[in-house]
């Protein structure tokens, strides 16, 4: 299965596949803001923590904000966030693969 869309409708994010199904429903309250999403996961922020999923809403690493920074997209299978006038590509696992200056 293949994330193609994650919507929030009121206080539920709803995880469809890519033939439009839904496969899954999270509470806004236990996710926090969906920040972005590949086929195969997808990364949020509550508090000063960011939090990766895989496709079937498995929370499967945590991340300090203050460690990765701002993430500013989610593509393939990575993100990246920005640190100061740094932007750094962070693989799915959550490794830090890369870093540029801005």
């Amino acid at each position: 299965m293949a994330i193609s869309m994650i919507q929030l409708k009121g206080s539920t994010y709803y995880i469809m596949d890519e033939k439009g199904k839904q496969t899954k429903s999270m509470s806004y309250s236990s996710v926090g803001e969906v920040l972005g999403w590949a086929a195969h996961f997808f990364v949020s922020k509550r508090g000063s923590s960011i939090y990766l999923y895989d496709e079937n809403g498995k929370q499967y690493k945590s991340l300090s904000e203050s460690s990765v920074g701002t993430v500013v997209s989610v593509s393939g299978n990575t993100f990246v966030a920005q640190r100061g006038r740094t932007l750094y590509t962070y693989d799915s696992t959550g490794k830090q693969i890369s870093s540029r200056s801005v």
